[in-house]
């Protein structure tokens, strides 16, 4: 590999790496809040309860928002789809988190603190400047990073 190619293959797959990091952990926290199954299993009801015990207006309906969020989110990420949409949407659903129930508990995760959610929400926000990267569903279908300019398909 050339010296010139091997920052543009980083550059094409890093992106793959932080969509994992961030569609993991937002997929096993939908599953818990939405089927109530799970190591993050709370159900609907629970997440409800939990919001409205912090003064979140409609409760059951903000832990539908954010279940499906989070769910959704979480695959749209594993696959590659919409991800600078859903990037942008995750980085807000957790830069709530973070200042309505983290940061009165301080910086640690150990204490509720704000350090998940804050690095969620930075990861979320690297996707939404970086987009989907290779191995995804925007790219199979809108192939807009993987071309250069005056390329075509045949020609690649």
């Amino acid at each position: 590999m050339s010296r010139q190619l091997l920052p543009e293959t980083a550059g094409q797959w890093s992106p793959v790496l932080v969509r994992l990091a961030l569609g993991i952990p937002m997929f096993v926290s939908g599953v818990g809040k939405v089927f109530a199954v799970g190591p993050k299993s709370m159900g609907i009801s629970g997440f409800a309860g939990f919001l409205a015990s912090v003064g979140v207006p409609l409760p059951t309906i903000a832990a539908w928002g954010v279940g499906l969020v989070e769910l959704v989110g979480g695959i749209a990420l594993l696959i590659g789809l919409a991800v600078r949409i859903t990037g942008a949407v995750i980085a807000i659903d957790m830069l709530v988190a973070t200042v309505l129930v983290h940061l009165p508990n301080g910086y640690p995760t150990s204490s509720n603190g704000i350090e998940l959610t804050l690095t969620l929400s930075l990861i979320a926000l690297a996707l939404v400047a970086s987009g989907p990267g290779a191995l995804s569903v925007d790219r199979a279908l809108f192939d807009t990073e993987g071309r250069t300019a005056g390329s075509t398909v045949e020609g690649h």
